[in-house]
This record gives structure tokens, sequence and C-alpha cells, in this order.
């Protein structure tokens, strides 16, 4: 439409150009019609000739026009067209350019959400490292106070403290272990010995302020010296070596009740009593074959071979139960395994065997032994000690800052 248009306001403008030309033409024509007709004539065969040319001249100028106005309407009409096209796809372009501006403003706002959330949680995590340094920090400085505090109690411990209080201090741990071995392992020979020691270290001390401490000491070794010694390991010992002679002691035959005595009759010299030296005479004779005894009681049987076993454990299960005990200080158990395993050897052991005599007798001296001692409740040195070192050696921090003063 555009083309059709510039056309037709180009060849109104084309004519408009011809037609001056065409005017000149016809005025010339004109006027030289105006001219006489007699110079007409004359000139008619001069003229006529540059007349002809001219005209051709003329239609060659509006041939040429006319092709001039065809060809410019052409190259307006693919001026026009390339023009359009070129605005299309620059419209296109611009579309294209549009969309992407688009895209890449979505993902410019998409990347900012991404660095502010990250800028956030990178903030609350600085946040919170912060505040666990702060907190560690405030723990390391509550430690470094308390260790501070601790060395300016040792510092003035050590200020407060006399050239031999080690000594002291020595003599407190072995009357504490002292108590241990005591009352935990009931060791009183370790114990004793222990409290000697700590006497000692406060006889070295030399100091007249601490004779009611020895004083104590003294009393608390008397005591430990008092209490009977046992020698457990020498009962388990013996305890021991009878359970192993179990399985060598002999069993007893079946027991049978005492037969009735029997007087035995003799022959008699009296010729009227033949009938009963004959009677005495024939059982004198049948004795020599068979033999009846009458016995009035029950009979205790043989034991058959597992119950052998069953008695031979048992009894070292007596045995092992009064080894327990021992250890343990449990004279009531320790008594009634030994009475115990003694009954079952007298009821089942050949009581003619000398082993089994030896073994029940063995029994007996064992069961005789007391293994439970009385041991005192608490040693007094050690209380008394105890206050002691707390007067001397404990000292207040308020003691060391005062002096700094």
């Amino acid at each position: 439409m555009t083309s059709k248009k510039n056309n037709e306001h180009i060849e109104p403008e084309q004519k408009q150009d011809i037609q001056p030309v065409v005017t000149e033409n016809e005025k010339t024509e004109s006027t030289e019609t105006k001219q006489p007709k007699h110079k007409l004539n004359a000139s008619a065969s001069n003229t006529a000739q540059p007349q002809a040319e001219h005209k051709e001249q003329i239609e060659k100028a509006e041939k040429q026009g006319k092709r001039g106005v065809k060809l410019g309407a052409i190259a307006i009409a693919i001026s026009v067209i390339f023009s359009g096209g070129i605005a299309f796809q620059m419209q296109q372009k611009s579309a294209e350019y549009s969309k992407q501006i688009a895209a890449l403003q979505a993902q410019l706002k998409n990347t900012q959400s991404a660095v502010n959330k990250d800028l956030q949680t990178i903030k609350q995590e600085t946040i919170q490292a912060t505040a666990h340094a702060v907190e560690k920090t405030q723990v390391v400085q509550s430690q470094q106070q308390k260790s501070i505090q601790s060395l300016q109690l040792a510092v003035a411990d050590v200020k407060g403290r006399r050239p031999n209080d080690w000594l002291l201090a020595e003599a407190d741990y072995l009357v504490k272990l002292a108590g241990r071995k005591l009352f935990l392992e009931h060791d009183a020979v370790s114990a004793t010995k222990l409290m000697e020691s700590a006497d000692q270290r406060i006889a070295a001390l030399n100091d007249p302020s601490l004779v009611s401490l020895r004083q104590s000491m003294t009393n608390d070794i008397t005591k430990l010296r008092t209490i009977p010694l046992i020698d457990r390991d020498g009962l388990v010992l013996r305890i021991t070596s009878l359970q192993q002679q179990v399985d060598t002691l002999p069993l007893a035959n079946a027991i049978l009740p005492e037969a009735a005595v029997v007087e035995k009759k003799a022959v008699s010299q009296d010729i009227n009593d033949w009938q009963n030296n004959l009677l005495t005479s024939i059982k004198d004779f049948s004795e020599n074959f068979i033999t009846f005894r009458s016995r009035d009681g029950e009979a205790i049987p043989l034991l058959s071979p597992e119950q052998h076993f069953y008695l031979r454990e048992n009894i070292k299960a007596k045995l092992e139960t009064a080894i327990r005990a021992v250890y343990k200080e449990q004279s009531d158990i320790y008594t009634t395994a030994l009475q115990t395993a003694n009954e079952w050897s007298k009821s089942y052991l050949n009581q003619d065997s000398n082993s089994v005599i030896e073994f029940e007798k063995t029994i007996k001296q064992l069961r005789e032994q007391n293994i439970s001692v009385k041991y005192p409740v608490k040693l007094e040195s050690q209380h008394e000690l105890s206050d002691v070192i707390r007067e001397r050696l404990r000292r207040e921090v308020t003691v060391m800052t005062t002096e700094e003063k």
C-alpha cells in the first residue's frame, strides 16, 4: 500500500516536471505558427528535419523520463520493502532483547534474593559462632580464675607452713591408709605397721604441742596389737588338703545289727541226758556246714556307685563353704559346714580306717578355731590429726592478700 501511494505521489510530480517541457515546445510551435506563413513556407524545407529530430528527442526524453520514473518507483519500493524488512527484524530483535532483558532481570532478582539469604545465614552463623566463642572464652576465663585462686591458696599454704610440716602431712596419709587396711581389708598387721610409721613421723617433728596427738596414736597402736591374729591362709590350706583326701577315703560296708549271744551247750556225762546230748551233737555237726544267726534291728544297706559320687562331692562342697566363710569371717556358717561334713563322714565312711579317723580328727580341730574378730570402730588419732592439719596447713586466701597490702 505504501508503495502505491508513493508512486501516486511521485507520478504527478514527474508530470509537472514534464509539462513545462511540453508547454515550451508548444509555445515554440505557437510562436512559430504565429510567424507569418511565408516564413514557414520558406523555411519549411529547412526546419522540417530539425523539428523531426526535436520531436524524436522529446519522445526520447519522455521515454527516458518514464523509465526514470519507473526505476525510481521500483527503487523506492525496494527501499521501502528493505526498510520494512529491516524494521520487522528490528522489532523481532527488540522483542527478543526485551525477553532477554526480562529474563536477566528475573535472574538478577533471584540472584539478589539468594545473595540476601546467604548473607542472612552467614550473619546468623557468624552471630552464633561469636556467641559460642564468647561463652567458651567466659568458661576459660572462669577456669583460669579458679586456677588462680587455687594457686593463691597453694602460695598461702606454702607461706604458712613450717619447714617440717610435710612430715605432718605424711603422717596423716599413713593414718588414713591404716584405717583403710583395717576397716576394708581387716589387715590388722599392716594397719599396725602404718600407725607405727605415722607415730615416727610425728616424733620427728619434736613439737611439744603434739603430745596429745601422739597419745591418741599410742592408744590406737595398743588396740591394734591386741587384735587376735588369725592365720586364714593356713586354715584355708588345711581345708583344701581335706578336700583332696575325700576321694581316697574308704566307704563303710553294710551295717548290720549285732547278733544275740548264743550259749553253746556241752555234752553231759549223764546217760539219762542222752537225748539232749544227741541234739547237741547234731547241732554242733550241722554248724560246720550252715550257721543261722538271728539279729534284731534294721540293716543299713550299701550305697550305690552314683550315691558314692554324690556323697564325696557333697563333702567337698561343705568344705568349700567353710573356706569362703573363713575369708568372710562368718563363724556360724564355718562351724555348720564342718559339722555337716563330719556327720556324713561318720555315717558313710569306714570308721576302722586310719585315714578316716585322721580326717574326722582334723575337722574337729578346725571346727574349734575362732575366725571372727572384733575390730575397733574408728581410730582416735585420725580425727585429731585432721584437726591439727586443718589448723596449721589450711590458710585462707585473705591472709595472703592482707600481707601483700
